[in-house]
């Protein structure tokens, strides 16, 4: 039997009574809708997936997510190291199958993932679910941390609520990228992943919550200079991820969680680059209900 045990005060969920090896039926993802809905984070320990699998259990929540291969560093920028493609591989591991230099394009790129982003909020239509699956973990290290969006919100004084009401924010693929020094691509490249505009305040469609919808690839606020729209990005990301909006998964080898794009942000934290660290995300698209259920029927 499906249930949830909360992790934290605000947020996350330990789901139990599931084997996602199963085909999800209409009854047990409707109850992980809700349950998505309320926690916006979920663990699930002690799965064995394969990538059938994983992705079937992905497709039960809608399209599966495929723009990171417009990326430069994406999927088909290199040889894909997984046999499905709609899979994302967060591993350190080149596709012959040995740890990939730390100097390696792909180790570059996945080095972004250790800072506070919503996954595909660069594009439209964006993420709404991921569910990551570890595989091989490092002795140490390597923890993924989330933070409440929604609590972050109605943590805002009533002031700075009145101030971003109604504010748009840019956000762009290659920024978190260019600010670590990866800057290494050309304007073609560029000019195929276009900067998307989100509202910074949002509902969200589940819980009915406002949400402040921060992360390191919004670039800019639009009326803003830049400076100013981002040095008040920098201030609401940093209110966001406070301690107490903050939850820590430790990783087990069989966990596979699942969030919300759209009510939390995430972040690798460091772990020794030498050490082999696999995982593989799969993700569907943020697509309006009606839309979403045609194209899963």
């Amino acid at each position: 039997m499906f249930e949830t045990r909360p992790l934290h005060p605000l947020f996350v969920a330990e789901a139990t009574g599931i084997d996602l090896s199963r085909p999800a039926g209409p009854d047990l993802t409707q109850a992980i809708e809700q349950a998505m809905d309320r926690f916006g984070v979920l663990v699930v320990r002690g799965q064995t997936l394969s990538q059938a699998e994983q992705i079937r259990f992905a497709e039960a929540f809608g399209p599966l997510d495929l723009g990171l291969r417009k990326l430069p560093s994406g999927p088909a920028a290199t040889r894909h190291r997984l046999e499905h493609e709609a899979l994302i591989d967060i591993s350190n591991v080149a596709p012959d199958g040995e740890v990939a230099a730390r100097e390696s394009r792909k180790v570059l790129s996945n080095l972004a993932n250790q800072l506070w982003h919503s996954d595909s909020s660069f594009q439209a239509p964006r993420a709404r679910y991921s569910m990551l699956y570890a595989v091989v973990l490092p002795s140490k290290g390597g923890e993924t941390e989330f933070a409440d969006l929604r609590a972050a919100y109605d943590a805002l004084p009533a002031d700075m609520k009145r101030d971003i009401a109604g504010l748009e924010t840019e956000h762009f693929a290659l920024h978190s990228r260019f600010g670590l020094g990866d800057t290494e691509y050309t304007p073609a490249q560029i000019a195929a992943i276009p900067p998307v505009r989100w509202p910074l305040v949002q509902r969200h469609p589940g819980s009915g919550r406002d949400l402040l919808f921060v992360g390191v690839h919004a670039r800019a606020i639009l009326g803003m200079s830049l400076p100013e729209g981002r040095l008040l990005l920098s201030d609401l990301l940093e209110h966001a991820t406070q301690r107490e909006f903050v939850y820590r998964h430790q990783w087990r080898v069989g966990d596979l969680v699942m969030w919300d794009n759209r009510a939390t942000v995430h972040r690798g934290r460091r772990f020794d680059l030498s050490e082999r660290r696999e995982l593989r995300r799969s993700t569907t698209e943020d697509l309006p209900a009606p839309v979403a259920a045609a194209v899963r029927s």
